[in-house]
């Protein structure tokens, strides 16, 4: 069984893939569909299914904050749907604002990406059973125990930390450069794929309630 992770990157994705041996396979993609070819699962790090107002917002995401504490801010809100298809901050923000919450540029600068994962899977059925919601942070906190990783992963000693974690549980590499990905961005991908293991396995945990979907039948889950 063949699984991988994906992180948004400066020039697309950065997919790690893991084979049924345990070979890792990094590298950069430009489009997520192309991520997905042979892959029984893949954890990606970007939101799937979206509210039709910003508040209450997602319930997956409230329990992955709980669950990082002192981590929690590395959970981004993510935007309602109607936000989503604004094509300048200002808009998205006045949109969003007038449902009830206004949208941050960090949020913002996550939107072509957004689109594209959204626009991938209400397009494509099949890929629903294969791609998953994953978060990279939270894949790091399982993996020490429960306890969130504080330490920034772009100093030295948060990505050090970040990269043993990742051995200890048998995604050993010693690629940390890719031209157009930062090598957090390898970091995160290796993770997501640790989760998609899990849940190739039936061993990872789901945030959020097993029917959430929004109005596509999209998913509103996050899996570690």
């Amino acid at each position: 069984m063949i699984v991988g992770g994906a992180d948004g990157c400066r020039t697309g994705w950065v997919v790690c893939r893991r084979d049924s041996d345990g070979t890792l396979d990094i590298r950069v993609v430009t489009a997520l569909a192309d991520a997905c070819e042979g892959l029984s699962i893949l954890a990606v790090d970007m939101p799937i299914g979206l509210t039709d107002t910003p508040r209450p917002g997602r319930a997956c995401e409230a329990e992955a904050r709980a669950l990082m504490p002192g981590k929690a801010s590395s959970v981004f809100p993510t935007p309602c749907r109607p936000a989503l298809a604004c094509t300048t901050h200002a808009e998205a923000n006045a949109t969003s604002r007038k449902l009830g919450l206004g949208l941050n540029q960090q949020t913002f600068h996550l939107f072509p990406k957004l689109r594209e994962v959204d626009a991938l899977l209400r397009d494509s059925h099949g890929l629903r059973r294969i791609v998953h919601e994953a978060h990279p942070e939270l894949a790091f906190t399982r993996m020490n125990d429960g306890k969130p990783v504080l330490s920034k992963k772009r100093q030295p000693e948060g990505f050090a930390a970040r990269r043993r974690l990742l051995a200890r549980h048998g995604f050993t590499t010693k690629t940390d450069r890719l031209p157009g990905a930062a090598r957090d961005d390898i970091l995160d991908a290796i993770a997501c794929c640790r989760t998609a293991l899990l849940i190739s396995q039936g061993l990872a945990t789901r945030l959020g309630p097993a029917d959430a979907r929004d109005r596509y039948g999209l998913p509103m889950n996050i899996w570690f």
